[in-house]
């Protein structure tokens, strides 16, 4: 059954003649988000199809080729819409495209939490497995007639998360969502010095667009872009010495996750506990690598 072609009227910004932003609910707010719709002249592709794709029931024009750019649950809604497409993700991100076990194994849930986080991914964001699912690696271009786009491998959210460079002078910044917020790197497949090379190597890439899948939607300008880049990415070192100054007596990971130092207290969800965590691991591997920081005594932490 093929899907159906939807008018999404003002809801599809038009950046080029090729590329449109069909702009979630809420300007992408999580648990929706911005996907790209991108036409060629002999194929159309669309990124990240997110829950408001689905609920509308289908994009503007007959999509061929579904592109995740990482395996997280609010970017792959749509892959259970677009039956007759083809599906695609960084060849380090496919096993949360196959199957939900390999989904939950990204975020390295397990127990309680997993079946949980399960069952809302899949009754809230329409996850529906792709075996089918074909990988990419960094630099992969997808033809489309006339119109092409580009995988640029940006891991460190995930091991895959990529971005993509779209000919008109736009590129997707996916889920480098430049909030104030900051990156998130709390699943057992992020990677925190990974995440940090990325942000320094997005800062090269020259566009007239940037577009975040959430919050920030469409930036116009270089200019614009560096500036939020630029506080998007001092968050890690404020995470950092806030961590280094809880440290100035002794604690461990689990003291460090219960004093939350990337949600606020008030914030409740699944997987919490578990961001908190990995969070704080990274972050203690980095000031032990530095020389900041000792385990004083089996699990137990604090500045050097």
């Amino acid at each position: 059954m093929s899907v159906p072609i939807v008018d999404w009227g003002e809801g599809e910004r038009k950046l080029t003649d090729n590329v449109s932003v069909l702009v979630g609910e809420n300007n992408g707010k999580y648990p929706s988000g911005n996907s790209l719709l991108v036409r060629g002249s002999s194929e159309a592709l669309i990124i990240d199809p997110s829950v408001t794709v689905v609920e509308k029931g289908g994009a503007p024009v007959k999509v061929d080729a579904v592109v995740c750019s990482h395996a997280h649950e609010d970017h792959m809604p749509g892959n259970g819409l677009f039956t007759e497409a083809s599906v695609h993700a960084h060849h380090d991100d496919i096993p949360g495209l196959v199957s939900v076990d390999g989904l939950m194994d990204v975020y390295g849930l397990g127990g309680e939490a997993r079946q949980q986080f399960t069952e809302e991914v899949i009754e809230q964001f329409n996850y529906t497995p792709r075996p089918d699912a074909k990988g990419f690696s960094h630099g992969h271009v997808f033809d489309l007639g006339g119109t092409n786009v580009e995988a640029m491998h940006l891991p460190g959210h995930t091991r895959g998360h990529s971005g993509f460079n779209v000919d008109g002078g736009v590129f997707f910044l996916s889920d480098i969502d430049l909030t104030g917020f900051g990156p998130y790197y709390g699943d057992v497949w992020s990677d925190l010095e990974q995440f940090d090379e990325s942000l320094r190597l997005v800062r090269d890439v020259e566009a007239d667009w940037y577009v975040t899948f959430h919050h920030k939607g469409v930036i116009e300008g270089r200019e614009n872009f560096l500036a939020l880049l630029d506080n998007f990415h001092a968050v890690i070192e404020t995470r950092h010495q806030a961590m280094l100054a809880y440290l100035a007596e002794p604690h461990s990971l689990e003291e460090m996750m219960l004093n939350r130092f990337v949600y606020r207290p008030h914030v409740e969800s699944t997987f919490a506990d578990s961001v908190e965590r990995r969070t704080a691991e990274l972050h203690v591997a980095r000031m032990i690598k530095r020389g900041e920081a000792t385990e004083v005594e089996p699990g137990m932490f604090q500045v050097a």
